[in-house]
């Protein structure tokens, strides 16, 4: 019977972190189904969905002298279940680009959150405008919109921030349109 699980890892940033991690799944017959990794200031971190035997899944989860290769990452493991589909509604993403400042993230997922808005994945970044050098934000985001939920409703609550906040958002379907 297969299991899944999430494993989570942040360890200072170094060359083979990620060879690391999937040749001690992949030894115990297990796969990665899913995976976000990054690094962020000098950490590089890790979060993983992975899938095999129950045996080795429990094995893995129970066992820390399996990960002594990797003794230098700060690593959690937790039993899952596989992906329930995701959620009905229409893929939209949202897109910010603005002078960094503090209050962006809650302030454009406080909307989502108002409207019912699912979010699937969320990357930011900063980095420095070219010519001047200020320090620019960007967001995305990957939304579920409820059916029920009209786009241009949210575009309008999310023009207000824009303004408030002097910010570039956009807010685009994703084909295919509908997900489930």
């Amino acid at each position: 019977m297969t299991a899944w699980a999430i494993l989570t890892a942040v360890g200072t940033d170094r060359l083979g972190i990620v060879d690391d991690l999937s040749s001690i799944l992949e030894s115990w017959q297990c796969n990665i189904e899913e995976s976000k990794m990054a690094v962020l200031g000098d950490q590089f971190a890790v979060i993983l969905l992975f899938a095999g035997p129950q045996q080795q899944v429990q094995e893995l989860i129970d066992g820390g002298e399996r990960w002594e290769a990797v003794k230098d990452l700060h690593i959690e493991l937790r039993t899952t279940t596989p992906g329930h589909g995701r959620k009905q509604g229409l893929v939209y993403m949202v897109e910010t680009v603005s002078l960094d400042a503090p209050g962006i993230v809650h302030a454009v997922t406080r909307v989502l959150r108002d409207f019912g808005i699912n979010i699937e994945e969320l990357d930011t970044e900063t980095g420095a405008a070219p010519f001047t050098g200020s320090p620019m934000f960007v967001m995305r985001l990957r939304v579920i919109l409820p059916e029920a939920v009209a786009p241009a409703a949210v575009r309008e609550s999310l023009s207000r921030i824009a303004q408030h906040r002097d910010l570039d958002i956009k807010l685009e379907p994703v084909l295919p349109l509908h997900t489930g």
